[in-house]
Order: C-alpha cells, then sequence, then structure tokens
C-alpha cells in the first residue's frame, strides 16, 4: 500500500518540563511512506532511559515529548516497497529508528553506533519533525528499524526484550562470551540485571548475582536461577570470588566506584557497563593493568542482535518477569521505577488501555 493522503493523529502520553510528569497528548503521525511500516501499539514496556529523559536529567531534553523505546505492535499498514512485512504481522521497535545507512557502523549492521542515528523519541527524523515514542497508540517506523516477532511470542514478554534484553544479549555476543562453562556476574538486579541472569543462564553459564542488599537474594537463587548471590558491602562475601569471574555486566545506572568489581574478575576478565551515568566514574590503573582486563560498555544491540535475541529467547522456552499496567498508571510507575520498586520490568498495556483525547 502506498502513502495515505491525510497525516494520522494519534494520542500519547508526554512530559511537558522537567517534572516528568506524563499526560495525555495529542499528535501527528508522518504518512506512510514506500519504505514506511504502521503499527498499532500493542504493549512498551518501561526503562530508566525513559524516566530520565522524561526529567531531563541527562540535559538534552525536548518538549513534549513522548517516550518509550520497548515497542511490541501489530502491522496496520506497509508501505509499497515493504517486503519483510504484511499487515498483521507482530513487530518490534527499539530505541534506534533511523541512521545515514552509509557509515561504518550502518555498513557493519550495528547502527546503533552511527553518528546520525536517529531515537524513536527526543529526536528529530529526516522530515525535520520531533520523533515520538511508545506511549502511544501508533507509530510509523521505516522497515530497516522494525524487527519481526517469532510466531507464538506474547507481545506483553518481546516489549521489554527491545531494550533490556538485547543490552545483555549484545555484550555476550560480540565479546565471545556465549561459551558454556563461563562464570558470570550480574552487578545490580533491576530490568537490565534480571534479563542478564536469565540469558546467561541460558548460555551454560555460572551466574553470581552482585547488589548492595540481601533484599532480593530469594528472588534471584529461588526464582531467576542465579547460583550465587553476594552482597557487595560484605567484604568477606567480595573476597570469597575474587579473580573468578569471566565478565561482569554491570547495570547500576548512578554512580558507583569500580574497584571493588575489577577485583573480581580473572586475568583479561571484561567489566562491561550498561548503564548511563552522568557523574565521571573513578578507577586505579594497577586495578586493570595487573590482570590485563577490560573497562568496556555497549549500547543496546542492532536490529540484527534483536532478531537473534528474540529467536535465542523463543528456543530456550525464557521468560521475564514483569508487571503489566495501564496508561492510566505511568507516572506511578515512573515514582517507583525511581525508587526501584519494580520486579523487574513495568510493561504498559497500551492497546487495552482507556484512550484520552487532548491536546
Amino acid at each position: 500500500m502506498d502513502t495515505v493522503q491525510a497525516e494520522r493523529r494519534t494520542v500519547g502520553w508526554a512530559a511537558r518540563d522537567a517534572s516528568g510528569i506524563l499526560s495525555p497528548y495529542m499528535f501527528t503521525l508522518r504518512n506512510t511512506g514506500p519504505d514506511d511500516v504502521y503499527i498499532k501499539v500493542l504493549y512498551c514496556g518501561i526503562c530508566h532511559t525513559d524516566l530520565h529523559m522524561a526529567k531531563n536529567d541527562l540535559g538534552r531534553s525536548n518538549y513534549p515529548m513522548v517516550p518509550g523505546h520497548e515497542v511490541a505492535g501489530q502491522v496496520i499498514e506497509v508501505g509499497s516497497n515493504v517486503t519483510k512485512f504484511k499487515v498483521g504481522d507482530a513487530v518490534g521497535v527499539g530505541l534506534v529508528v533511523g541512521s545515514c545507512r552509509n557509515c561504518r557502523a550502518c555498513k557493519s549492521d550495528i547502527e546503533q553506533y552511527c553518528r546520525k542515528s536517529i531515537w524513536s523519541y527526543n529526536d528529530v527524523y529526516t522530515d525535520g519533525k520531533p520523533t515520538q515514542g511508545g506511549f502511544a497508540q501508533a507509530m510509523v517506523v521505516n522497515q530497516n528499524f522494525v524487527v519481526k516477532v517469532p510466531e507464538g511470542m506474547s507481545p506483553e514478554q518481546v516489549a521489554p526484550l527491545l531494550c533490556a534484553g538485547v543490552t545483555v544479549y549484545s555484550p555476550l555476543s560480540h565479546f565471545g562470551l556465549r561459551e558454556s562453562g563461563l562464570r558470570g556476574g550480574i552487578l545490580g538486579l533491576g530490568g537490565l540485571g534480571h534479563m542478564g541472569v536469565k540469558i546467561a543462564k541460558a548460555m551454560g553459564h555460572h551466574v553470581t548475582v552482585i547488589s548492595s542488599s540481601e533484599k532480593k537474594k530469594e528472588e534471584a537463587l529461588e526464582h531467576l536461577g542465579a547460583d550465587e548471590y553476594v552482597v557487595s558491602s560484605e567484604e568477606s562475601q567480595m573476597q570469597n570470588i575474587a579473580d573468578s569471574l569471566d565478565y561482569i555486566i554491570d547495570t547500576v545506572p548512578v554512580f558507583h566506584p569500580l574497584e571493588p568489581y575489577l577485583s573480581l574478575l580473572k586475568l583479561d576478565g571484561k567489566l562491561i557497563l550498561t548503564g548511563s551515568i552522568a557523574t565521571p566514574l573513578q578507577f586505579l590503573s594497577p586495578t586493570i593493568m595487573l590482570g590485563r582486563k577490560m573497562i568496556t560498555g555497549i549500547f543496546i544491540g542492532s536490529i540484527k542482535e534483536m532478531e537473534e535475541m528474540l529467536e535465542f529467547w523463543k528456543e530456550k522456552g525464557l521468560s521475564s518477569m514483569i508487571e503489566v499496567v495501564d496508561m492510566d498508571y505511568i507516572n506511578k510507575a515512573f515514582e517507583r521505577l525511581g525508587k526501584n520498586d519494580v520486579r523487574y520490568r513495568f510493561v504498559l498495556d497500551v492497546a487495552g488501555s482507556k484512550p484520552h483525547i487532548t491536546q
């Protein structure tokens, strides 16, 4: 189907200022172009990044802003050049909805590292209009940035995989850490951390959760399947696993010292940063020099990695621990997310929520 004649209007929930409070907002979607997919949003996960951007924590937020970048939806219409998708398909959309398609990153199928990548919200699309995210009833997305969801996967389970899931899958895949028998650490047991435990265990790894308190120990060991649980402030517990881990996926999105965790790594071990932190991190150089250790980081994952991760998730029969809420609950969900009061990911039931008509 070719470009529609009239622009569509849809309703989302937008932040108007740095208070981060969201309210109903009607906005215009661009026409469905030849390379576009028009998507009805079914569910959308809530990520810490959404909260940071809504509150302008990184100092570059533009309002009004409709957040949301873990979008599980259904195809309503496709453009004339679209061959991968058809009406009715289950699809997903992550954080990146555009890139230059010509740089080294794009040609290597890691478009998230393109310097001209376009975010699904709080960004400007190629037509000059602001992008708006998945806390809305519908989206129009270029086909190159849409992933097909494997048959049989429930959309509410798919949503958080499109950021949290791929963010922990990507480094394990890229850094050659998929082989069975590795010993891994997951630092922080939130949305990303619980995905990390699930995926690492499914790869056959011995997984140690490292947390700041005992309060999540039972869940980590009995419900998520972690092998060990260590409280970072307990020196004896930390000493017991010193020099034992092949990697640590660091999911903590606030300032924290790195030295205690670097000491847990084996020779050539990797500390992989996944949380966005506005404060500079610090470490003493001998803590990495004396073990040839690596501090590195990744940014979400590529479209290709998303597709691989979804297939892996389905093949292994995994499920994430989520709390599904209506759109009316979004501000309370943000408040609870800020306090880490969620087990382990909020997912918005966008299609099942009562629509609001406003400006």
